[in-house]
């Protein structure tokens, strides 16, 4: 270290003659301060405000997380081919944003984790979001416009009034109205969410019958009866008829706390009006780009 003050002046005087390139890197350093600056931060609201985490939990009864918003570094993430083919670069991306790195993002609820992505796209790119549509009615593709602040976050309060009981222990039951078994479900995390998806990807490559249903089905599943050995399960996934697998596929929705995207969508040519979910395509993040 001395040779090195030594070398660029620091510790005796040294002639008139001192390499211009020290001096340059001198002064660039000196300007550099000056553009030292804290990225802004955001707090945003958990529609889970925290009840279905465990007490060991970061985000147990806490009903916001801290982000930083978007920068360079993180378009470096969504623009990464290699992450974008591991399926993992969202979640990098989460996992940069997100301030307490005690969070873990594959343990935030799926709900939870759509709160922080929609937050980090408005604030990375603004609230309008266009995106193509297909029509339901004539099936024309056009152009269509998002507003992503008009947003409702859904805390699925008063569920005994949709027959689920919470157990208050991350778990829900409900009496399947044609077999009337009780099923206990539980909510799906981000790496629950992503085991989903590998394995209908898996399915595709493998050309077999993609499971849509019955994936979802094993994910959320952890008792019949009382009964959580897995050849009950089993026996119950794949014999459960159309009515009761419906019936548990929507107490589930009802049940987890999310951000409503459902917006009124108007056809341009032949003026048809349906309440669509955004679509969270590959543009999402990408707007005019």
């Amino acid at each position: 270290m001395s040779r090195n003050r030594d070398r660029v002046g620091g510790a005796h005087p040294q002639p008139d003659t001192s390499p211009p390139p020290q001096q340059v890197t001198q002064e660039q350093g000196t300007s550099a301060s000056h553009f030292s600056f804290v990225v802004p931060t955001e707090f945003v609201e958990l529609p889970s405000q925290g009840k279905y985490y465990p007490e060991e939990h970061p985000l147990h009864n806490q009903d916001s997380i801290e982000i930083r918003q978007m920068t360079a570094k993180e378009e470096d993430i969504l623009t990464s081919r290699t992450l974008l083919k591991k399926g993992v670069a969202l979640d990098r991306v989460i996992q940069s944003l997100i301030v307490d790195k005690k969070i873990n993002p594959d343990t935030l609820l799926v709900g939870d984790r759509n709160a922080i992505i929609i937050a980090c796209r408005i604030s990375g790119y603004g609230n309008l979001y266009n995106t193509k549509i297909g029509c339901p009615a004539c099936g024309v593709t056009q152009e269509y416009e998002f507003d992503l602040n008009d947003t409702e976050v859904y805390t699925a309060d008063n569920l005994s009034d949709k027959n689920i009981i919470n157990n208050h222990d991350g778990t829900f039951d409900t009496i399947l109205p044609k077999t009337q078994l009780t099923a206990t479900f539980r909510l799906l995390r981000g790496v629950d969410e992503k085991q989903l998806l590998n394995n209908l990807q898996a399915d595709r490559k493998r050309k077999t019958l993609e499971k849509n249903i019955t994936r979802q089905l094993q994910n959320i599943l952890v008792a019949v009866n009382g009964n959580d050995e897995q050849s009950a399960l089993n026996y119950l996934i794949e014999n459960i008829p159309s009515m009761d697998s419906r019936y548990l596929r929507t107490t589930y929705n009802l049940a987890t706390p999310n951000v409503d995207l459902t917006q009124t969508f108007i056809c341009d040519e032949c003026d048809h009006e349906a309440d669509l979910e955004v679509p969270l395509s590959t543009d999402f993040f990408w707007p005019e780009r």
